[in-house]
């Protein structure tokens, strides 16, 4: 199945002209051609069977079939905050990988101990978008611009999701799966590589965070993300 990223499309269209970069990739790339069929995905679950009428190389014409909404929906919402790492990589590594198992929203945030203090959103839309056509995914997760932990422990405060924070001070700490219930709106909190500051721990368990433990291994920030998007996963399987 080739999928091609769509965000503009709507249900109600009955043709659409794809866009001149996916326009290249389905006629030079693939070298598809007039009467095959291509499947587009809009980000929001939205996935549309179309045939090409036109094999333009810069404006590809095509005729929508047919409209299935809600593809591969999941009963669940994670969103997971993360301190960006010095290496952008494996933050990119984390998104591609968190995509495919099911993340709704991630938002970097500025820590204490953060040594990276600026992300590039468009980069990491696109990283969010490869791994959605891969995992042949109809959603993509919302990212969002980075922010200061204490301005984002003040949105988060009446956000209505069940909140956690994974950090490495030795506490009384909970797992995913005692302290979650499936089918749950879920919002976590992963810190630096230098962990999240005395001050940070306290804001956000005031603020209603529970400690969480995601084992005994002192994980990587990108595996500790990663690991708490599998667990919610498996929670509500």
């Amino acid at each position: 199945m080739q999928l091609f990223f769509t965000p503009d499309i709507e249900s109600q269209h009955k043709s659409f002209i794809l866009s001149e970069e996916e326009s290249k990739h389905a006629i030079r790339v693939l070298r598809l051609t007039v009467g095959e069929i291509i499947h587009l995905i809009d980000g929001r679950g939205g996935i549309y069977e179309t045939e090409i009428i036109d094999a333009h190389p810069k404006r590809t014409t095509l005729r929508v079939l047919s409209v299935q909404e809600n593809f591969g929906k999941i009963s669940y919402k994670i969103h997971l905050a993360v301190a960006p790492t010095k290496n952008i990589d494996r933050i990119e590594w984390f998104l591609e990988k968190a995509t495919e198992v099911g993340l709704t929203e991630f938002t970097p945030v500025i820590c204490e101990h953060s040594e990276r203090k600026e992300v590039k959103v468009e980069r990491l839309e696109k990283v969010a978008v490869a791994a959605m056509k891969q995992s042949l995914k109809a959603y993509i997760p919302k990212i969002n611009p980075a922010i200061t932990f204490s301005k984002f422990i003040d949105l988060a405060k009446d956000s209505g999701y069940t909140k956690g924070i994974a950090h490495c001070v030795d506490s009384e700490k909970k797992f995913i799966s005692t302290s979650f219930n499936p089918k749950g709106n879920y919002l976590i909190l992963i810190g630096p590589e230098g962990d999240f500051s005395e001050k940070e721990i306290s804001q956000a368990l005031d603020a209603g965070f529970v400690p969480l433990s995601l084992g005994e291994a002192r994980l990587r920030t990108e595996t500790a993300a990663l690991a708490s998007v599998i667990e919610v996963s498996l929670l509500n399987r």
